[in-house]
């Protein structure tokens, strides 16, 4: 059931990015081709109007194919007949769209919460001495941190949501702090985070506010910024090489890690809610990934649309599609990489 779920996860993803690419091409009176869910064999399709329709048999893709995208054509209702502004619109469309299902998932996943979390300290880790005071063993507060502080920053990063702060404590125990205090913003230097009682309590605890339109809608799109950060990150320690080439997953991968949160949790909403939460981080992974200037790539597209808004004029097609074609052949040979790795994973139990 798990491997179903992953398929109607990518399915949804795929559809609204290239939906996007789609509406705003149809928006700008540009000829759309094609409009594709999936690679590889065609198993359906249909035709409306100048428009088909297809469903093929790899759910790890899609395409919305317009006239004269990578080619001279006289028609004048071809991709690169239009303004640069426009093709640059329905370039990142894609991507947007990505978002705005993120958005959606977080909101949906915030609403199925009992309440949501602020970034105001409730409480830390402690234990009650025989006198009746209560000792305070968690490093955050012995830093000096108290109740009702509002964390804002870590290490000079912005906390926004709960996804910064688990992402920060997961990368190091310690950490320069600074809170907002009675008004007042206050900076704490190497503050000790960590588990001093009986290996399951954590440090410190926050808040939780009961929902409301304002508050569901503010931390929801407060949490995809955090998600985007965070896939922005993790990028950047791939590049610096704080993470190895072997640590890299592909669409295995993905599906093996929604197979196993679809198990997760104790009941039906929580898997719930952890499925609905990857998918968001997903989709935004493909958004960002997608804005990246990498031939092949919408980001690396729109790189061609800035060029030609320095050169005055555009890069010949046959140079920019060599250039695509390029980029293409290095992600699937990425791909191929990621897919071994997970592969070996799953054999070796790593």
């Amino acid at each position: 059931m798990g491997y179903v779920i992953a398929i109607l996860i990518f399915g949804l993803i795929v559809t609204v990015h290239e939906f996007g690419h789609f509406i705003c091409a149809k928006l700008c009176g540009i000829k759309v081709l094609e409009f594709s869910i999936g690679m590889g064999p065609r198993l359906l399709k249909f035709g409306k109007g100048e428009t088909v329709y297809s469903l093929r048999l790899l759910p790890v893709g899609g395409y919305c194919a317009m006239e004269g995208e990578d080619s001279e054509s006289d028609d004048s209702r071809s991709f690169r007949s239009q303004s640069v502004w426009k093709r640059m619109i329905v370039l990142v469309a894609g991507a947007f769209m990505n978002f705005v299902l993120g958005f959606v998932m977080v909101m949906i996943m915030t609403c199925m919460s009992d309440s949501v979390p602020t970034m105001a300290i409730r409480g830390f880790s402690g234990q009650k001495a025989e006198d009746g005071t209560v000792e305070y063993l968690s490093g955050s507060y012995e830093a000096g941190l108290r109740h009702g502080d509002i964390i804002v920053e870590m290490d000079g990063m912005h906390i926004f949501t709960t996804t910064d702060l688990s992402y920060m404590l997961g990368s190091s125990s310690t950490h320069d702090v600074e809170v907002i205090r009675n008004g007042e913003r206050l900076l704490f230097q190497d503050v000790k985070f960590e588990n001093r009682i009986d290996g399951g309590t954590i440090d410190f605890g926050l808040e939780y506010a009961d929902k409301n339109i304002g508050n569901v809608l503010s931390y929801s799109g407060k949490d995809c910024v955090s998600l985007g950060r965070l896939v922005w990150l993790s990028l950047k320690d791939l590049v610096t090489g704080k993470y190895g080439a072997e640590e890299l997953s592909g669409p295995v991968g993905v599906v093996t890690t929604i197979d196993e949160t679809a198990q997760q949790g104790e009941n039906v909403k929580e898997k719930s809610m952890s499925l609905i939460y990857l998918t968001a981080l997903i989709t935004i992974n493909i958004g960002v990934f997608n804005l990246l200037p990498i031939p092949g790539l919408d980001g690396g597209r729109l790189l061609f649309c800035l060029i030609e808004i320095l050169r005055r004029k555009p890069v010949k097609p046959e140079h920019e599609g060599y250039v695509h074609l390029a980029g293409m052949v290095l992600l699937f040979g990425i791909m191929i990489f990621a897919t071994y790795n997970d592969i070996v994973r799953l054999v070796t139990g790593g």
